[in-house]
């Protein structure tokens, strides 16, 4: 079974997922990545190119290929991968779906200097993650299986051992070796 990471951009997902995938024992996987391989180059630069509906088809495509894969493993999405409703089925069927719930704020704090996130290139990042948090949450809360908020100062270790924990008491997976 898939451990499947969602929340909005910059939320933790890569990083908190790589971690939690040594945990658990299983390999990690981001659909950014595997989408960056495919077309050769950065998001932002297909993006700009070819637009955001493009980008959506390519990364229902990828989610398809990933959850199809027999293999479990972690998997940390783009931010917007919910979006679709056959994502939002996908990743909730073929996986169990945690969504990383951080404040627009405290992301912000994280990435205002960081330029590979096509959305957020705006006058206004913070504001922007203000009406993709709106947006978003309603779809996050709809695929998650868990909410898990990751303010407060909670590190990435602690953060991976609280999923690990709250997928070991609801029975999906079994203790880390």
């Amino acid at each position: 079974m898939n451990v499947v990471l969602i929340g909005l951009p910059g939320s933790g997902k890569s990083t908190v997922g790589r971690q939690l995938a040594r945990r658990l024992g299983l390999p990690f996987t981001d659909s950014d990545h595997v989408i960056e391989q495919r077309i050769g180059g950065s998001i932002r630069g297909f993006f700009d190119r070819e637009g955001e509906a493009a980008f959506r088809d390519l990364e229902e495509d990828v989610i398809r290929q990933l959850t199809e894969d027999a293999a479990p493993r972690v998997l940390a999405t783009g931010g917007g991968a919910v979006i679709r409703p056959a994502n939002r089925a996908r990743l909730r069927e073929r996986g169990t779906v945690v969504y990383l719930n951080a404040t627009p704020e405290e992301i912000f704090r994280h990435i205002k200097h960081d330029q590979a996130r096509p959305l957020l290139q705006v006058a206004s990042p913070l504001d922007r993650l203000r009406e993709l948090q709106q947006e978003r949450d309603p779809l996050y809360r709809e695929t998650a299986h868990f909410v898990v908020a990751t303010g407060r100062g909670k590190n990435v270790v602690a953060l991976a051992q609280h999923i690990a924990m709250q997928l070991e008491l609801a029975g999906v997976r079994s203790p880390a070796p």
